[in-house]
């Protein structure tokens, strides 16, 4: 087993953990520290019991506030899913492609014709 050290407000701890999850106890500590240390900022100095119980709290309502989040935006994307968003493309009648192709083929002989006087 693999052992981490790292400190929580003022007290420095040490747990052991499986193999390879040494970064996420390490994530997990930084987290709660991160709490600790507000907490600290706004009250100074606490019990250990008080400290840990009020930052692991302001991460539960974090976390609750993201699960919530969270739920809301699968939701918006089930509605989504379920009715996607109808999107309309125009279609050129093909009569209208072989009257605009003519009339390119018009106006190109046009373009050549008065070139054609112009050189002379």
């Amino acid at each position: 087993m693999a052992e981490v050290d790292f400190s929580i407000g003022h007290k420095s701890y040490t747990l052991a953990c499986q193999e390879g999850e040494e970064r996420l106890l390490k994530r997990a500590a930084g987290l709660l520290d991160a709490e600790a240390r507000v907490i600290l900022e706004q009250a100074g100095r606490m019990p250990e019991p008080r400290l840990l119980l009020l930052s692991g709290l302001m991460l539960a309502d974090r976390t609750s506030a993201l699960e919530d989040r969270l739920a809301s935006l699968e939701r918006e994307l089930a509605r989504l899913k379920a009715n996607p968003q109808r999107v309309e493309v125009p279609v050129v009648p093909e009569s209208l492609g072989e009257a605009m192709a003519e009339l390119a083929a018009r106006a190109e002989a046009l373009a050549q014709k008065a070139e054609d006087q112009l050189a002379d």
